[in-house]
């Protein structure tokens, strides 16, 4: 298609993701034999020029979150490859574990070179068990080669990576709650600080990222040419691996350039609505993330743009809900989710999920009030500023973002 590119995929498809000889054959550990020649502060430059941000939601900026880790003085750190990927509508690091395993893990020890760490950790969810041979092999055939282990290239660094695997709670898509999990606690979040990049896994300093935001890593290395930076403009440089889900005809995995627009990703991606409907909204980001309508489809997909239009990345997902759906049921539909997945452990996440429930319920009933939207907009406020995680701080996006977007929906009787 006209608006995709190949750069953080451009290994699909291309060699035996079953076989480091396969993968030696096009070029691979090429840039982590680049990267042992390189100062590590050299290479978080690198990818801070580039303008690369974490690509698990909080579009951190990745060459700054290296540096700082590295600037961290201990005998021993290490590092955290986020493969738990919970969001609704987001599979954009299936992908890249199923296609190109050995890439991920040149990437993870190339950022293990870089922060002087010593040890990773895969965290990967539960429903990618599938996948989790896929991953040992990698794993095991790097270390034969010499890749992972002892005196790695002959050089005084060495590094090995751990495989771990969740039990499929969305919460532990969360930094904190996911150390909790691997330390063998419950996923609960806890508070900060002190930062993960200063007391993390084991009360380490821990640098984590998740799997996207690896893979772009030991491309951007060998990018002579300078392609990555060629695409996007501003502070969205590069491409985007995007998911695009719901009422399109071709769903799927994108790479595409930042600055292609939401009517491309969904009209020529996408192909389109099904079945002649009508599109009636468009959530981004995942099921924390804001919802919009068809004003957005000339927006170009690029951090600054979507945020001046009310939503932003997040996850990278794109969710299309055609007009078979109410925009009252899919709310509900987001609501049980979060009330499904919230730990419970702070009372304005816990309480705030169940009683938006309630409330919602009662609209479906038409037995709410202006009141009952009052008290529902109170408490999605509360808890967007007062919950102990970005689950309890997002989860009520679409609910707010809705009342904005759709007034209409929210527009009842009575006021007692």
């Amino acid at each position: 298609m006209g608006n995709e590119a190949t750069f953080i995929t451009k290994n699909f498809g291309k060699y035996d993701p079953m076989s480091i000889d396969s993968y030696l054959s096009i070029g691979g550990y090429s840039a982590l034999k680049r990267a042992i020649s390189m100062d590590g502060e050299d290479i978080a430059s690198k990818i801070a020029e580039a303008k690369v941000k974490g690509r698990g939601g909080a579009a951190y900026d990745m060459g700054r979150k290296w540096s700082q880790s590295r600037g961290v003085k201990a005998p021993h750190k290490v590092v955290i490859c986020n493969a738990d990927e919970g969001e609704t509508c987001t599979f954009k690091d299936r992908e890249i574990i199923t296609h190109d395993p050995f890439n991920l893990i040149e990437a993870i020890t190339i950022c293990g070179y870089t922060v002087n760490a010593q040890d990773a950790y895969i965290y990967m969810r539960e429903e990618y068990r599938h996948l989790r041979p896929r991953i040992l092999n990698a794993i095991k055939q790097a270390e034969e080669k010499g890749f992972l282990g002892d005196r790695i290239l002959g050089t005084d660094f060495s590094f090995r990576i751990h495989l771990y695997s969740g039990a499929g709670a969305y919460v532990c898509g969360e930094g904190t709650a996911l150390i909790r999990s691997i330390e063998g606690k419950a996923g609960r979040p806890r508070m900060k600080p002190p930062f993960m990049k200063v007391s993390g896994l084991f009360a380490l300093p821990t640098c984590v990222n998740n799997v996207e935001s690896f893979a772009i890593v030991p491309h951007l290395l060998m990018d002579d040419k300078r392609e990555y930076v060629s695409y996007g403009s501003g502070e969205s440089l590069g491409t985007k691996l995007i998911c695009l889900g719901g009422n399109v005809r071709r769903p799927g995995v994108y790479e595409i350039p930042f600055g292609t627009t939401v009517r491309d990703i969904i009209f020529d991606l996408g192909q389109g609505i099904p079945g002649g409907h009508s599109l009636r909204l468009i959530q981004f980001g995942g099921a924390s993330g804001k919802v919009a309508d068809s004003r957005i489809l000339d927006t170009p997909y690029t951090y600054d743009d979507l945020k001046k239009a009310g939503v932003t990345v997040g996850s990278g997902s794109v969710l299309v809900i055609d007009d078979r759906t109410s925009v009252l049921d899919f709310l509900r539909m987001t609501q049980d989710f979060f009330s499904e997945e919230s730990c419970g452990q702070c009372t304005p996440c816990r309480e705030g999920n169940l009683h938006i429930k309630l409330i919602l319920a009662k609209m479906a009933r038409g037995e709410a009030t202006q009141a009952d939207i009052r008290e529902m907009t109170k408490i999605a406020k509360i808890m967007s500023i007062s919950s102990l995680c970005g689950l309890g701080e997002s989860a009520q996006n679409a609910l707010l973002s809705a009342m904005k977007v759709f007034p209409e929906t929210f527009e009842l009787g009575g006021e007692n």
